[in-house]
């Protein structure tokens, strides 16, 4: 059994179609037009039953439509009479013979395929405002002039009925599949669709048979090219049957090779067929620059039509289509990316050549799956080093990292000249750090480089990737001293650059220098079209974090989004890389649970290969996903994510050891362990200036000043000193504010952190700033100072942190009695409590004694039921 489709209501029209069916005056009803498939028929059913009064349903048919008033025979009877006006006068009486006609609703599927009798009579009524109509007409299709004149001549209200918004399908599907649909599969069924309510159910559910759409990590995933079920293609095949031979010649080329030059397709398929197809509203003419392309109407009437087609005619249409894009020059990589997908699936033979630079263009575009194929083929028939290092990079991109490995290790370095051993190189450092997950491996390769490499312009790749490593194995200074010396030389190769921004970014941006990382943005922005595609991702982490460090929050989301717009493209490891991106950004500004999901689907994208749980460049995902978590006070899904970051800690992720500590604070905090959470985020602090990560020290010292810490100020006003941007300054000032107990401090650091965008900061600023004014005994301005404060949390997804339960929560106690009523109202026993506060259970049971008295309480039940609403 199929899963169940529920009704997904489109308000406006369904307003609009049951006013018109209960209106005494004006019209006497509706006609809903629209495209197949696009819902009207199910809409106007479910309109008609919201109402009273009898509905009394036709449908127009071919069969039908030769038969005078055939539609209507069930309701009129039959009639001896041959004479049309009489046949019409019989069947109006039987119609409306119960004296109710006014409350009698005719409804009319598919009513352009009514014969003429049947059209004049329905036309009939409508004048005569006998009855209340509500009818359906096909898109595209030849419309009885009867039937047109009731919407032309008022009688009856004309709705378009317009495919469903991405949001409207989305929300479909989800309902459907019970769990979230991840956005770049939404989009493919979006676009397969064109939103047609129809198509929908079918490519749903024909995925679902042939198990491309399945779950993974709680998120349903599209993986594979959108699978027809057999009742849809049975609709779509009657339509192709209707198709001229010579226009569905056409049609088949263009399955094979869309978007096709409009010269090409003419030139094959001959001109006069592509016109008919055009005339049709089967294809469509878009330009592309000074070139005029020919594309589908509708993609589904391409994979049909592919369906149809047997493999040796696929092989010779496509043999068709190489020859005669081969006569001309093949100029760019996309063109060459579409020869050579075709040649090796057609009749004619493909050149080695162009397999292996068509596997390198598809990589550089980031389509790695196609170019592993392109390399696989291109190994099989010339077994050459650059096929097979094509191929590892394919693979490492996958998660494929073992056979990457194999495949490489295959060649010995011995045998290879510098180039080649440059790419055998790299490519085995790549796949061993951040497939593999191991570090010390490839510092084992990239020092068979370092002593072998000696050519000037090869070096400064080999230094490139070596910075990169330096700075995952938490050495940023060693990082980025190599970065800038690459970077300062003007002649240097575009890996040695790439590698070099990835290095150099991200060690920049984690040592507080993030306003020296626009420049290698730049020049790594001029070479991009020159390196693997996919590396733009997360070489992009350290620009990013460089704005959002130095508090430049809108300008880190229009980058974030701009990466994202590269990465949509239906590639999803490009696609998961660049939602960190952008979750990054979304969780600095507050918008925990657009992060939350965004991040959840971006480690489902890329959980994938046989060591997707090593994968370095996913890592910051697991720490963005737990912080949200955390602040939305999602406590137990926090505890997993960090038990499965901490699954894949080790030294090749070691430069995030700072932050995974302040997600454990984080996590601390949203348990109400304040004490807990203020020593994570100091030993945190104190990691991070060990290595020199200072950008990170003054978060993590910014969070300890969040969960109450008094004793940041003076290393923060140092840290103010050193690191760029404005974003450590407002801290340094808050923290100073905070140490003093100064509410008013306090609270314009709150209105600077709200004025550039660092929303979660500056609702807990108001909230420090309200339990400050509290102490000082200044109760209006702890009122407002809290109302701001709940503002923002509200415009944060109703974030949780101890300073808002605080401000919120005002109670006569200590901050230590408060936490440990906190963790009474959470169920931990007095053993449990002392264990993590490292305290005795004697000093528990006072500071729960000293609370209960201040409270009014007797007991621990009652101290925990005076806690609970300020704990989640």
């Amino acid at each position: 059994m199929g899963p169940t489709w529920p009704l997904i209501q489109r308000q406006v029209e369904f307003d609009a179609i049951t006013a018109s069916l209960a209106s005494r005056s004006g019209g006497c009803g509706v006609v809903l037009t629209g495209d197949p498939g696009v819902g009207k028929i199910t809409l106007a059913r479910f309109a008609t039953e919201s109402l009273p009064g009898e509905v009394k349903w036709v449908a127009g048919t071919e069969s039908a439509r030769s038969i005078p008033l055939g539609v209507f025979a069930h309701l009129v009877g039959a009639s001896t009479s041959r004479d049309p006006v009489a046949f019409l006068s019989a069947a109006r009486q039987a119609l409306l013979d119960d004296g109710h006609s006014r409350d009698v609703v005719v409804g009319v599927d598919d009513a352009h395929l009514l014969d003429q009798l049947s059209a004049t009579f329905l036309h009939q009524l409508a004048l005569d405002r006998a009855v209340h109509i509500v009818a359906t007409v096909r898109n595209g299709e030849t419309v009885p002039d009867a039937i047109t004149s009731l919407w032309k001549d008022g009688h009856l209200l004309r709705l378009e009925l317009a495919p469903f918004s991405r949001d409207q399908s989305i929300e479909l599907i989800e309902s459907v599949l019970d769990g979230p649909l991840e956005g770049l599969s939404a989009d493919m069924i979006w676009e397969a669709s064109g939103g047609n309510a129809l198509f929908v159910r079918h490519l749903v559910e024909g995925a679902l048979e042939a198990g491309t759409l399945r779950r993974s990590g709680g998120v349903w995933q599209l993986r594979g090219r959108a699978a027809i079920t057999s009742e849809l293609a049975s609709l779509l095949e009657h339509r192709i049957d209707q198709i001229p031979h010579d226009v569905l010649q056409a049609l088949q080329l263009l399955t094979f090779c869309e978007p096709l030059d409009l010269d090409i397709l003419g030139q094959l398929a001959g001109e006069d067929s592509v016109e008919e197809a055009e005339r049709r509203g089967l294809v469509r003419i878009v330009e592309d620059g000074h070139r005029l392309d020919v594309r589908y109407t509708h993609p589904l009437f391409g994979e049909v039509i592919r369906r149809r087609l047997g493999r040796a005619a696929g092989r010779r249409l496509r043999g068709q289509l190489v020859e005669a894009l081969s006569s001309r020059a093949v100029v760019g990589s996309s063109n060459r990316i579409r020869l050579a997908e075709l040649a090796l699936d057609s009749d004619r033979s493909v050149e080695p050549d162009l397999l292996v630079d068509a596997a390198e263009d598809a990589i550089g575009l980031a389509n790695v799956p196609l170019g592993e194929r392109l390399a696989r083929a291109a190994l099989d028939q010339t077994g050459s080093f650059e096929a097979a290092d094509l191929l590892a990079r394919a693979l490492l991109w996958q998660g494929h990292a073992t056979e990457a490995e194999a495949l490489l290790l295959s060649f010995s370095p011995d045998s290879l000249d510098q180039v080649q051993l440059v790419r055998w190189g790299t490519s085995r450092i790549a796949n061993l750090f951040w497939a593999s997950g191991e570090s010390e491996k490839a510092d084992e390769v990239l020092a068979v480089l370092r002593e072998r490499v000696t050519h000037p312009s090869l070096v400064p790749i080999i230094e490139g990737i070596g910075s990169v490593c330096a700075v995952f194995e938490n050495r940023p200074k060693e990082a980025a001293a190599a970065a800038t010396a690459i970077l300062s030389c003007d002649r240097v190769l575009p890996w040695a650059i790439e590698w070099a921004f990835f290095g150099g970014g991200l060690s920049l941006a984690l040592m507080g220098c993030g306003g020296r990382v626009p420049e290698l943005a730049a020049r790594s922005a001029a070479v991009a079209d020159q390196i693997d595609g996919l590396l733009r991702f997360p070489a992009a982490h350290g620009e990013i974090l460089a704005l959002t460090l130095t508090g430049q929050f809108a300008a880190a989301q229009r980058r974030a989004e701009e990466y994202l717009s590269l990465a949509s493209s239906g590639r999803y490891v490009a696609w998961g890389l660049a939602n960190i991106l952008v979750g990054t950004v979304e969780l600095a500004r507050g918008r925990f649970n657009d992060a939350a999901g965004r991040l959840e689907q971006a480690i489902a994208a890329l959980n994938v290969g046989d060591t997707a749980d090593a994968i370095s460049w996913s890592f910051p995902a697991y720490i963005v996903l737990g912080q949200a978590y955390a602040e939305l006070g999602r406590i137990h899904e926090a505890d997993g994510i960090i038990t499965a970051a901490q699954a894949r800690n080790g030294r090749h992720v070691a430069v995030f050891g700072p932050q995974l500590m302040m997600l454990q604070a984080w996590l601390a905090a949203a348990r109400g362990e304040t004490s807990r959470a203020i020593d994570l985020s100091r030993s945190a602090a104190d990691s991070a200036c060990t290595a020199g990560q200072f950008g990170i020290e003054a978060t993590a010292l910014h969070l300890a000043t969040r969960f109450g810490d008094t004793t940041t100020a003076t290393r923060l006003a140092e840290l103010a000193d050193i690191c760029d941007g404005q974003l450590v300054d407002i801290v340094a000032r808050h923290a100073a504010a905070v140490a003093a107990g100064d509410g008013c401090g306090v609270a314009s650091a709150a209105a600077e952190f709200e004025k550039i965008g660092s929303l979660p900061d500056a609702a807990d600023a108001y909230a420090r700033a309200a339990i400050a004014f509290t102490h000082a005994g200044d109760k209006r301005r702890s009122i407002e100072c809290a109302a701001a404060a709940e503002a923002l949390s509200a415009r944060c997804d109703h974030m949780s942190s101890p300073a808002l339960v605080e401000a919120a929560h005002p109670l006569p106690l200590t901050s230590r009695e408060r936490e440990v009523g906190s963790m009474v109202a959470a169920g931990l026993s007095n053993r449990q409590i002392a264990d993590r506060l490292f305290v005795s259970v004697r000093t528990v049971e006072g500071h729960i004694y000293r609370a209960c008295m201040k409270l009014d309480v007797a007991d621990r039940n009652g101290l925990a039921e005076s806690m609970g609403t300020t704990v989640r």
